[in-house]
């Protein structure tokens, strides 16, 4: 069972900048893709940042052009790379494979005020 440990989040003012690490008890390069998810307080997590196992990057029309999903396999740590932050991207931040098929995390918390 994978298990993952997310860090980096806090609070930030809007435009500010994050780095989110999960760090993944397995290897990363043996999971066809690996996902950062939010989810906001009374709304539905979301997948925002997707990496697949040949390194294609896939986004949220929400963040687009302002968070990078990145990888080290040799470290089995997936990056998010948050810039522009805006107030709505206020949320706990979690790591799972892309299908969010394995256990959840803690989470890491973002708060981004106005």
């Amino acid at each position: 069972q994978m298990q993952q440990v997310e860090s980096g989040g806090g609070l930030v003012q809007a435009g500010g900048s994050l780095r989110l690490s999960c760090v993944v008890s397995r290897s990363i390069f043996s999971i066809n893709g690996m996902g950062w998810y939010r989810q906001a307080p009374g709304k539905e997590r979301e997948l925002v940042a997707a990496i697949t196992r040949g390194g294609t990057t896939n986004y949220a029309d929400s963040v687009k052009g302002r968070f990078t999903i990145s990888r080290d396999s040799a470290k089995n740590t997936v990056y998010l790379q948050m810039n522009s932050l805006k107030p709505d991207d206020t949320a706990d931040y979690y790591c799972n494979t892309i299908l969010g098929n394995m256990s959840w995390g803690q989470g890491t918390q973002v708060t981004v005020s106005s």
